[in-house]
């Protein structure tokens, strides 16, 4: 996937409240992003290569791929 910012990799960098685009399940073959604000983060571990998982305010569930703010 090209445009992938790599701070979306590294659970450090995402803070509940963060403005951040990310690529839904069903989204992953097309990489449309959708952008939002974090509400809670699901990923555990303090880095993985696809992305943080989180969930969003509206709640839609989906790996960071960048982080807007």
């Amino acid at each position: 996937m090209k445009g992938i910012n790599m701070s979306g990799n590294l659970r450090s960098n995402i803070k509940i409240g963060s403005k951040v685009k990310v690529v839904q399940k069903q989204d992953q073959r097309s990489g449309k992003l959708t952008e939002g604000v974090v509400k809670k983060i699901l990923t555990n571990s303090p880095n993985h290569p696809h992305g943080i998982k989180v969930m969003l305010e509206d709640g839609t569930v989906g790996r960071v791929s960048e982080i807007i703010g």
